[in-house]
């Protein structure tokens, strides 16, 4: 599996709370049902615009709340990659766990603009805009964590490793 994404950049600010991700509504729905309601209060459409293979740029604290699945949903969506500033510790684990990359990297959200092409090699963590020529250094994912990147997610690992029946 190749560690490289390439995608058009969606750019969103800093404390990106769970609750925009996947609203209190919503959160009762069935799991399909959930994405298209994915940022319907602070950006309205943006599900209809999102393509597979695009990448989201955040500032710090990127999923801060609750435990919401936000990365089931961006993984549905088709997002390949997210990469903050910095983010909630819970929003990070819950978007490695559905097999997302998902890494920090310091100087991104100034580094795009929204529709800037990226590439993400989550294994070495570096970050290029394709669009400018220009490259930043984030921080690459522990080994432990590519490996459920690469399986799809950690419940795939569980299985595999006999965890789970």
């Amino acid at each position: 599996m190749s560690k490289k994404v390439t995608g058009k950049v969606w750019k969103f600010g800093s404390d990106i709370n769970t609750d925009l991700v996947i609203p209190n509504f919503a959160i009762y729905m069935k799991r399909e049902e959930q994405p298209q309601h994915c940022f319907v209060a602070n950006r309205p459409g943006w599900v209809d615009e999102v393509k597979p293979g695009d990448i989201l740029i955040a500032g710090t604290n990127f999923g801060v709340g609750s435990g919401r699945p936000i990365g089931d949903v961006f993984v549905q969506l088709g997002v390949a990659a997210v990469v903050a500033e910095s983010f909630n510790g819970l929003g990070l684990r819950n978007c490695v766990n559905a097999g997302l990359a998902s890494l920090p990297c310091t100087g991104i959200l100034d580094a795009f603009d929204e529709g800037d092409i990226a590439e993400v090699d989550w294994g070495t963590g570096e970050v290029r805009n394709l669009t400018k020529g220009t490259a930043l250094k984030g921080q690459a994912l522990p080994q432990e964590i590519q490996t459920i990147v690469e399986n799809g997610g950690v419940e795939v690992v569980l299985r595999k490793e006999g965890f789970l029946a």
